[in-house]
Order: C-alpha cells, then sequence, then structure tokens
C-alpha cells in the first residue's frame, strides 16, 4: 500500500496548479495526483467539439505563478491545455501523476491519523491498493466527466439524424453543408454556432428564454502592449489586477444597480443586432448575473447571425420528427444534426463516497468552511473555483492555503486539522451553499452540497476580493479549525 503526504485527486488545471504551488511552497513533501483519464488536462482535454475556448480572459484563467504570454487573451481550447502541460513539465509534475485511476471513496481514521482511498482503474487492468496520504486535496471538478445532462426529448426515437450532447461529441462527424440546431444558450451553444457556421447549411440556435451576451476582442491591447515594455511576471501581474478589478466591479455593479446593467448590456447588442431580434432573443427575464453571462469574443456570433448562416429561435420543443424539431408555436425546425447542449451534472467531491471513522459524511448535514474544508471532516480540502469569475483564482487561493496549512500542521506537530462549529455558531442561520445564482444545472444539485452560515469563517463566498483576506490573510487558528494528534491522545 503507497503512502503519500498529500494525494490530490484530479489532474486538470486545479489539480496541476495545487501541484506546482505544491512543490514550490512545500518541497519536502510526498505526493501524487490521482486522475480518471488517460490524460492530464480534465476539461481542456475532454471538450472537442468545434471553438472549444475558454470564456474568461487568460490572464485571471490564468495561474498566479505561470504568465500567459500568447497574443489572445480569450484561448481556445488547444491553447489551453497546451499551457497546463506547459506547467506540469515546466515543474517536474507530470511523473507524480496516476493515469486511469478513480477515486471511488476515502476513509479517514483518527487512530491512523491518515486517509485510505480506494481506487478502481479505468483502463480495464487489475484493482489497484487502496493509497493512503495525510492530506485529501480534491480537484476533481464539479461535473460528472461520463454523464452529461441531457433530459430525453419527446420523439427521440423518431428522429433519423444525428442527436448527442457536446460533452460526448463524435469524432468523425460530418457536418459540412448539414441542417444543424443546437439546443440551449449556454457558453456551449454560443461557441458553437459561429464556430461552425460557415461550413453547415445552416445552423440554429433553439433556446428557452434568451441570456445575457457580451462582446469584447479577443485581445487584450493594454496586455501586449505591456508585455512588449516590462518583465512578464510584472505585465502579468498588472493585467491580472486589471481584470479582477473590472470583474469585481461589474459583478458588484449587477448587485445594487441590476436595472442600468441591463440597459448597458442590451445597448451593446442593439450596436449588432436589429431592436426586434435583440428583445426576442437576447433580453432575458432575470437581472445580469443572477445566471452567468456569456461571452463572445469579437461579436462572432452577431456576424454569423448578421451573414444569415445562423439564426436564433426562442421556444419550446415540443417534439422530435423524423426530419427535425417541431415547437410549441408550430414552426418545424428542419435538422440533419441535434447538438443538445443542455448543460451539466454537478457532483459534490466527484461523486466519492466518504467515511470518518467508519461513519459515512453527509455533507448536506456539514457547513462549508472557507469554501474549502467541511465541518467534522478532518484534512480535507476541495477546489472549487467561483461562478462570477475566472475559475483558476479560487482554486489559487486553495492551494496557497493548503501549503499554508501543511506548513502550520508541522510546526505545531499537528496531524489533523478539522473545522468545528464554536459554540457562538450553533444556531446561526442557514444559507445555501452558493446563492443569488439561479441556473437550473446549479438549482438541481444544491440540496446535496454543504450549507453556509451567516458569519465567518463558514461562508462561501463569491468574492475574490474578500477571499483574499478571510482565506489568504486570516490566521489559521481562528477557533473554529482545530489542530491536534488524535495519536498523542489514544
Amino acid at each position: 500500500m503507497s503512502h503519500f503526504d498529500v494525494v490530490i485527486v484530479g489532474a486538470g488545471l486545479s489539480g496541476i496548479g495545487a501541484a506546482c504551488h505544491l512543490q514550490q511552497r512545500c518541497p519536502g513533501k510526498s505526493y501524487a495526483i490521482l486522475e480518471a483519464r488517460s490524460e492530464l488536462g480534465g476539461t481542456w482535454d475532454l471538450y472537442r467539439y468545434p471553438g472549444i475556448r475558454s470564456d474568461s480572459d487568460m490572464h485571471t484563467l490564468g495561474y498566479s505563478f505561470k504568465p500567459w504570454k500568447a497574443e489572445k487573451a480569450i484561448a481556445d481550447g488547444p491553447s489551453i491545455l497546451a499551457y497546463v502541460n506547459e506547467a506540469a513539465d515546466e515543474h517536474g509534475v507530470r511523473k507524480h501523476i496516476q493515469f486511469d485511476r478513480k477515486v471511488e471513496g476515502a476513509s479517514w481514521s483518527s487512530d491512523e491519523a491518515r486517509w485510505t482511498i480506494d481506487v478502481a482503474a479505468t483502463d480495464g487492468g487489475p484493482a489497484p491498493e487502496p493509497i493512503t496520504c495525510n492530506l485529501l486535496l480534491m480537484c476533481s471538478g464539479y461535473y460528472s466527466y461520463d454523464e452529461p445532462h441531457r433530459p430525453e426529448f419527446p420523439g427521440e426515437a423518431d428522429f433519423e439524424g444525428e442527436l448527442f450532447h457536446p460533452q460526448l461529441w463524435p469524432e468523425d462527424l460530418d457536418y459540412r453543408g448539414k441542417r444543424v440546431v443546437v439546443i440551449g444558450s449556454g457558453a456551449t451553444a454560443m461557441t458553437l454556432v459561429p464556430a461552425m457556421a460557415e461550413e453547415t447549411e445552416h445552423i440554429t440556435m433553439l433556446q428557452r428564454s434568451p441570456t445575457y451576451v457580451v462582446s469584447r476582442p479577443d485581445v487584450d491591447a493594454l496586455a501586449n502592449r505591456l508585455r512588449r515594455l516590462l518583465p512578464d511576471r510584472i505585465a502579468y501581474a498588472i493585467t491580472r489586477w486589471k481584470n479582477v478589478t473590472l470583474q469585481n466591479l461589474l459583478y458588484r455593479r449587477t448587485r445594487v444597480a441590476p436595472e442600468k446593467v441591463k440597459a448597458f448590456l442590451l445597448k451593446q447588442v442593439r450596436k449588432h443586432l436589429g431592436r426586434e431580434t435583440v428583445e426576442k432573443h437576447f433580453t432575458p427575464r432575470y437581472d445580469p448575473w443572477d445566471e452567468r453571462l456569456c461571452l463572445i469574443p469579437n461579436a462572432d456570433l452577431f456576424e454569423a447571425i448578421n451573414s444569415g448562416k445562423a439564426s436564433v429561435v426562442t421556444d419550446h420543443i415540443e417534439t422530435l420528427t423524423k426530419k427535425g424539431i417541431r415547437l410549441r408555436s408550430g414552426e418545424e425546425l428542419d435538422a440533419d444534426i441535434i447538438v443538445a447542449a443542455t448543460g451539466l451534472n454537478l457532483k459534490v467531491l466527484g461523486g466519492a463516497r466518504f467515511e470518518v471513522d467508519g461513519e459515512p459524511v453527509n455533507f448536506p448535514e456539514t457547513f462549508t468552511y472557507k469554501g474549502m474544508m467541511y465541518s467534522d471532516v478532518p484534512n480535507l480540502i476541495q477546489t472549487f473555483g467561483y461562478i462570477n469569475a475566472s475559475w483558476t483564482l479560487r482554486a489559487d487561493l486553495t492551494a496557497e492555503y493548503t501549503c499554508r496549512l501543511i506548513d502550520h500542521m508541522d510546526a505545531k506537530g499537528a496531524t489533523r486539522a478539522v473545522p468545528r462549529l464554536r459554540d457562538e455558531d450553533r444556531g446561526m442561520q442557514t444559507r445555501q451553499w452558493i446563492e443569488d445564482f439561479t441556473p437550473n444545472y446549479m438549482k438541481r444539485v444544491m440540496h446535496l452540497f454543504p450549507k453556509q452560515g451567516d458569519r465567518e469563517p463558514w461562508l462561501n463566498t463569491q468574492d475574490y476580493r474578500r477571499d483574499r483576506k478571510m482565506i489568504r490573510k486570516a490566521p489559521l487558528e481562528d477557533g473554529a479549525l482545530i489542530f491536534d494528534d488524535p495519536r498523542a491522545g489514544a
């Protein structure tokens, strides 16, 4: 049975970043990365659909320790995957990855002050031995890699064309000269439509209701200018600060003056599309940032619509037919290919089961500690990014905190760090793990996530500036995080 000081679950953007932080800040610690797939990269290796790209700028989606040097700030999937691979190789992380290893469950023993991890082989090989570790860092993402959210549509069996979810994109798909309907209006749909438009006969984005759309250039002119004048790290840090500040200002404005922000966003869309089109297909019923804004680079979606190669239809599906989709309005959309960009299935901690001293952990009954740990669950840290900013901003903070925690435990001679409610925390008001964010993929599973309280440190904020104080600068000894060595007590 192999033992490591730290086990990181997931070799995607978060897991590779965490390993780089660990090597830089805690070089004496042994660690392994368990990755269920056969390649690193997570989302950026999994998704292969046309036009796959980030919807965050790479100066904030990139790592704090690795400057983004490419001209384009809104990067395509292969460029992001190359960036993650570069980080892994520059820091010697790849040799620590155990591929084709899926974490099925983990059990904490206070007598041994360690986790025992049950691992399954995903490549058809023999079952691996369990792995033990002192600290478990979950960087497995937030959705199922195997099963996307794909509702069954009435009449599916009658449809004679191809129907699939973009997470399961067919490698040999030929859509040239075909009629394509993309169901959905999230980031994936708005990426697919302009990327496919030039080669299809026609492509339609079919949505039940509109989404806020923001267009911006895929090149950050200031970032590129700074990089020519300053060292890469300084130019990157300035651009990162600038973009974080602008993101934060926009989000805060949506909370205090939603109508003004809505008017501004719609005015920008009307610069590209006619008023009637904007009112019917691009004016949501909800306020900005109640759901995530969709970023489109260089107005590519608007250009595809204006060219006549793409269109948007706002309606509900009545049934699929042999040749396409019949809508409630009676309109019929002809389709050779239907792409169901219908969202994700969220999972808590990758869907693995957890036990503490033989008792199953029921995560909805726990409180989140700083959005990273769980009450009464020792030595377990989870990486979960922001819904209103770049994922990696939170991932970097979480990795930094993990390293601080390890060093502090070593200094104290502690083998266990466990969040526990203080006397003053008992009976506090409880809230959902994420509030003021209403997309269906979140609402479907919020009951499975831990609660948050009404005070620090029992908060899962969506505020990077506040988190920097609570996570990076607040003392580790706060009365809620308890350090000890349970073996000494025994």
